[in-house]
Formats: structure tokens, C-alpha cells, sequence
């Protein structure tokens, strides 16, 4: 090793154990509620007694000896704080869940649905379906819409199949293209 480095290492070895040694670690705070009780005040000695001697000051005690604190004061007090609120004002609350079906509008059905394009190209079709409040959906056969799944598509027509309810048979849907 070359000087400089053993002169670098003896210096940090030397501030390590500097900083190792010392005084002893703080001893731990007493427990709030392990204070003991304060004794109760004498009335005096009784008749006929001597008084008894008082107790030695707290600066006559022996240094390092355990010593007898008053219970530690309690914590301060936080002001309390309104709890958060959320004003929704036309919004739509984010805390209640979303209890549609998936790609279904709520409500909606194929009945009142209406087929605005058809997108043709080698191998497949794609029919352009908007529900009544607006939203379009982009299907191929065999993709869902509220209450039907398509089942074909035709030059300017989409076929659905639209679920039963029980006890009745599949009904079929046909949406046109308008002329």
C-alpha cells in the first residue's frame, strides 16, 4: 500500500472508533402510567410525638441513583379537523360502483340501437352501432351490445341474437343501414 492510502485508512479507522466509544446510551423515558401515586400530605405527628425528620433534598442524592419524577404532562391536544367532504355538483360519484354489464349502456337494449356504418375489408366486417344516448361501438361477429351478441353481418344489414329471458325462445334482431 502506498503511504497516502495508510494514512487515509488510519484516519478513518480513527474516526470510527471515536465515534464508537463514549458515554453510555440514555436510559429510557419512565412509562406515563408507572409514575407513582403521590403520597398522601401528614396532618402531623400525633400528640406526644416528635416530628419526624424531614427528607433529604433531591441535590443531597446520590448521583447515577434512581430519582422520582412527576408523571410526564400529557400531550397537547390537536385541533380537530372537519372530516373531507366531496360536492359531486353534476358529476358522477366515484365511490358508487359501475353495475353495467360490459359495453352495454345502461339500459340500452339492440331494439333501440341503430346500425350507422358497415366497414368491409378482405377477411372480415366491422358494423358501426350507436346506442340512443350517443355512444358508438365498433363490433365484429360474435362481440356483445347490451342484451344481444351479433351474429352477422350482411351487405347494409347486422344480425343480433338477443339473449332470452327464461322460459322464452332467442328472438333475432336486425338492424338496416338508413337509405
Amino acid at each position: 500500500m502506498t503511504p497516502r492510502r495508510v494514512l487515509a485508512w488510519s484516519i478513518g479507522l480513527a474516526i470510527t472508533v471515536a465515534a464508537c466509544g463514549g458515554s453510555p446510551p440514555p436510559t429510557a423515558p419512565p412509562k406515563p402510567g408507572a409514575a407513582p401515586a403521590p403520597a398522601k400530605p401528614a396532618a402531623g405527628p400525633p400528640p406526644g410525638k416528635p416530628a419526624a425528620a424531614p427528607a433529604p433534598p433531591a441535590a443531597a442524592q446520590k448521583p447515577g441513583a434512581p430519582t422520582q419524577t412527576a408523571a410526564a404532562p400529557a400531550a397537547p391536544q390537536l385541533p380537530q379537523t372537519p372530516p373531507p367532504s366531496y360536492d359531486a355538483a353534476g358529476r358522477r360519484d366515484p365511490f358508487q360502483t359501475l353495475d353495467t354489464p360490459k359495453g352495454a349502456a345502461a339500459g340500452a337494449s339492440v331494439a333501440t340501437a341503430k346500425l350507422t356504418g358497415i366497414i368491409r375489408s378482405a377477411g372480415s366486417s366491422l358494423a358501426l352501432v350507436e346506442t340512443p344516448d350517443g355512444i358508438g361501438y365498433i363490433l365484429r361477429p360474435g362481440d356483445t351490445l347490451a342484451d344481444g351478441r351479433l351474429v352477422e353481418i350482411g351487405p347494409n344489414t347486422a344480425v343480433f341474437s338477443v339473449t332470452p329471458k327464461p322460459g322464452s325462445a332467442a328472438t333475432q334482431v336486425i338492424l338496416k343501414l338508413p337509405e
